[in-house]
């Protein structure tokens, strides 16, 4: 039973998600980007927009970012593709060659001044976000 609990407690703290959004919440112009880590290996992808949060997972593609390796990208459900480029501790995602990137930030998951649920997996810090971006995802 310790062995079982112990085994779960470890794959459990080895799944991670680093959450970036642009826009303003409630809004339809509100979009959001998670990147997850489960088990050591790059997880599932998931676009978030408007104001009604309507989500769609998507698929990664290394090999559609710049060819330094400081990029790659995504294709939405609705085929829609993103160049994703870490820049500090944010993202420039742009969805084509001509338009000018917008810019994403950390986005903290958690409570605020003692209201709201703490989030196990999320990133605790940009810091932590952008590495879990650059381990998995930047390779």
């Amino acid at each position: 039973m310790a062995l079982a609990l112990l085994l779960s407690t470890a794959a459990y703290a080895q799944t991670k998600v680093a959450t970036y959004a642009a826009g303003k919440p409630g809004t339809d112009q509100y979009e959001e980007l998670s990147f997850w880590v489960k088990a050591g290996k790059r997880g599932d992808v998931y676009y978030v927009r408007g104001k009604e949060r309507s989500e769609q997972q998507a698929n990664y593609l290394p090999k559609t970012g710049m060819t330094n390796g400081s990029s790659f990208a995504i294709r939405t459900g609705d085929d829609r593709l993103f160049s994703i480029i870490p820049s500090g501790t944010a993202l420039k995602v742009a969805s084509s060659a001509n338009d000018a990137p917008k810019t994403f930030v950390w986005k903290y998951e958690g409570p605020v001044n003692g209201v709201g649920t703490f989030c196990r997996e999320c990133a605790a810090s940009p810091k932590e976000a952008m590495q879990l971006l650059r381990a998995y995802y930047l390779k």
